[in-house]
């Protein structure tokens, strides 16, 4: 029968090596790649934050935007009728006045209509401008 080699159990430990200059060059351009890797990574982390900030921002004026032409109209639709009644009642007041002068009363106008809030009215059409003529160059000689 052949003899069974016991393999050694532990791996011989490698010695230290010397740090060479090659070993030195090829750490120093490990690091300056990792490190150019890592800034380009965190310019792009700020640029992402910058625009995600400014999308907010836009959000927001939008938002508080919308939410004043809101209330300005909900102040209008309150306000238009009492401002109407108040109207007739001056005119009604000022009849019997104006008949005493012998003036002629203005014929009844129509009533205003409300105002349209932005999403009711109907999107305004832009003329279409012609090209302008293009001049004949004249050439200097």
């Amino acid at each position: 029968m052949a003899a069974i080699k016991k393999k050694p159990t532990r791996k011989p430990q490698a010695t230290a090596l010397e740090p060479t200059p090659r070993h030195l060059w090829l750490a120093s351009l490990g690091m300056l790649v990792a490190a150019r890797r890592e800034s380009k990574a965190a310019l792009k982390r700020a640029a992402n934050r910058v625009e995600n900030t400014v999308a907010d921002a836009r959000y927001a004026i939008r938002r508080a935007e919308a939410d004043l032409r809101a209330g300005v109209d909900g102040v209008r639709s309150q306000v238009e009728p009492k401002v109407a009644c108040i109207s007739h009642e001056v005119e009604a007041r000022l009849a019997p006045i104006v008949a005493k002068l012998g003036l002629k009363p203005k014929a009844a106008r129509a009533p205003r209509k409300a105002r349209k809030t932005a999403a009711k009215q109907p999107a305004a059409r832009r003329a279409v401008r012609k090209p302008a003529k293009r001049a004949a160059r004249q050439a200097a000689r």
